[in-house]
C-alpha cells in the first residue's frame, strides 16, 4: 500500500546518500489509475451520483467520476418522491441529465429504484381523503410509473433496481403500503411491469443486511418463487453498507455464493465502510433510524488517524477479494458515492458526523484504501 511504498523510497533515498551519490530528482507522481480498467473483465466498478456531479456544477468530482468508473447509479433523482412528485407529474429535467452523463461517458447506466416504500409520496397509497387506496388503484398507479419511467429510457438505462428492501429482519415480506394495499404479489407485478416497458434492461431485487442468515433466507426464498413463477428477474443487489467489523468476509462470500446457485446474478450495489462508533445496534441501512449526536461518535472532526485508515484500506482489501473469487457471478461493484465529503453516511444515523467510509478523501485524493482495491485487482491478475 502507499505507506509501504513510501517507506521503501525512503529507504533508497538514504543508500543514494550513504553512497556520496547525487539523487535524481523525484519522478512525476502519476495520476491514479482507473478502478474500471484495473476490473476490467472482472466486473463493473460503478459509483452512485448526486446532482452536482452528474450536471457538472461539481467539475472536479465529475471529471473523477468519468476517470474512475465504469457504471453509475443515481442517488436519488430516479426515486419516486423526485420524479413523480404529483399525481400525473413527472419530473425527469435531473434525471435526463443523470442518463445523459453516464451516456456520454460510455457507462453502464443504473435506475434506482422504482418500487419502494421510502421516498414515496404519501399520495401514492393514498386517496383525496387521505384513506388508503384500493388494491386496483394501487397497481394502476405503480404500472403506470413504471412503464414511463424505464419506458423513457427504453435502451439508454442499462439496468433497474426494481423493488428495494421489501423483506424485514426476520425474513418476512416487510409490512409496507405495498405489501399491505396490494398483497405479496406485488414484488412479481413490478418486476414484470418493468421487463413490459424495457425487455432488454437488467432487473434486480436490492436488499440490505443479506448476510443476516434469517434475512438471506427470506430473500433466498422469495427469489426461488418469483423465478419458479417465470418472473423476469436478473440478480440481486447486495448493498453491502458495511463496518469496519461486520460482515465477515466469510459471510459475505457465503452470500454471493447463496443468490449465485440460483442462476442470477449478484451485485453490489450500494457498497460503503462506515469507520465511526456504533450508534445503533442495527446492521444494514435502514434509513428511517436516528440516533442523537455525543461527542463519542463523531471522534475525528478534522481527519482519519493512520491507524484507521490503515483498517480501512485491509478491509476494503478483504471485501475485493472475496468480489474477485466471484468474478463472472459478480456483475458489478457499485460505491455509495463518490467521495468522503459527499457520502450519506455523514448524516446517518447521527445528522452532521464526519465519515471516511470511501475510496477518496474530501479533496477527492484517493486514500490508502484506493491503493489497496487496486493491489487486489492485481494479485488477482483482473484488468486488461
Amino acid at each position: 500500500m502507499r505507506g509501504s511504498r513510501l517507506a521503501h523510497a525512503a529507504g533508497a533515498a538514504a543508500l543514494v546518500a550513504a553512497a556520496g551519490c547525487t539523487p535524481r530528482p523525484p519522478a512525476p507522481v502519476a495520476a491514479p489509475a482507473s478502478l474500471a480498467a484495473a476490473y476490467h473483465g472482472a466486473f463493473l466498478v460503478g459509483a452512485a451520483l448526486n446532482d452536482a456531479q452528474f450536471s457538472g456544477r461539481d467539475s472536479a468530482e465529475a471529471a473523477l467520476v468519468a476517470a474512475q468508473f465504469s457504471s453509475v447509479s443515481p442517488e436519488n433523482v430516479l426515486k419516486w418522491e423526485s420524479v413523480h412528485p404529483r399525481p400525473g407529474v413527472y419530473d425527469f429535467d435531473a434525471a435526463d441529465r443523470y442518463v445523459a452523463f453516464g451516456r456520454r461517458h460510455g457507462m453502464f447506466v443504473v435506475g434506482h429504484t422504482l418500487v419502494w416504500h421510502n421516498q414515496t409520496p404519501r399520495w401514492v397509497f393514498e386517496d383525496s381523503a387521505g384513506r388508503a387506496v384500493s388494491r386496483d388503484t394501487l397497481i394502476a398507479r405503480m404500472r403506470d410509473h413504471i412503464l414511463t419511467v424505464v419506458g423513457r429510457y427504453r435502451g439508454r438505462v442499462n439496468g433497474w433496481d426494481v423493488v428495494n428492501e421489501a423483506v424485514a429482519d426476520d425474513g418476512t415480506l416487510r409490512r409496507s403500503p405495498w405489501q399491505t394495499i396490494i398483497g405479496d404479489d406485488f414484488i412479481a407485478m413490478a418486476f414484470r411491469f418493468a421487463h413490459e416497458a424495457d425487455p432488454d434492461a437488467q432487473l434486480v431485487y436490492n436488499d440490505y443486511a443479506l448476510e443476516n442468515a434469517p434475512k438471506r433466507q427470506g430473500v433466498l426464498a422469495l427469489v426461488r418463487l418469483l423465478l419458479a413463477e417465470g418472473v423476469p428477474i436478473t440478480g440481486v443487489g447486495l448493498q453491502e453498507h458495511d463496518r469496519l467489523d461486520w460482515p465477515s468476509p466469510e459471510s459475505v462470500d457465503t452470500t454471493i455464493a447463496a443468490f449465485a446457485a440460483l442462476g442470477v446474478k449478484v451485485m453490489i450495489t450500494e457498497l460503503d465502510v462506515d469507520v465511526l462508533p456504533r450508534a445503533v445496534a442495527q446492521t444494514g441501512a435502514d434509513v428511517s433510524l436516528r440516533a442523537a449526536a455525543r461527542a463519542e461518535l463523531d471522534p475525528w472532526p478534522d481527519s482519519l488517524p493512520d491507524p484507521v485508515q490503515q483498517a480501512l484500506a485491509r478491509r476494503y482489501a478483504a471485501l475485493f477479494g472475496v468480489f474477485l473469487r466471484h468474478r463472472g457471478r459478480v456483475a458489478r461493484v457499485t460505491f455509495w458515492g463518490v467521495t468522503d465529503r459527499d457520502s450519506w453516511r455523514n448524516d446517518w444515523p447521527v445528522r452532521g458526523r464526519t465519515n471516511y467510509p470511501t475510496l477518496f478523501g474530501r479533496d477527492g485524493r484517493p486514500k490508502p484504501a484506493f491503493d489497496a482495491v487496486m493491489e487486489a485487482a492485481g494479485a488477482a491478475g483482473a484488468g486488461p
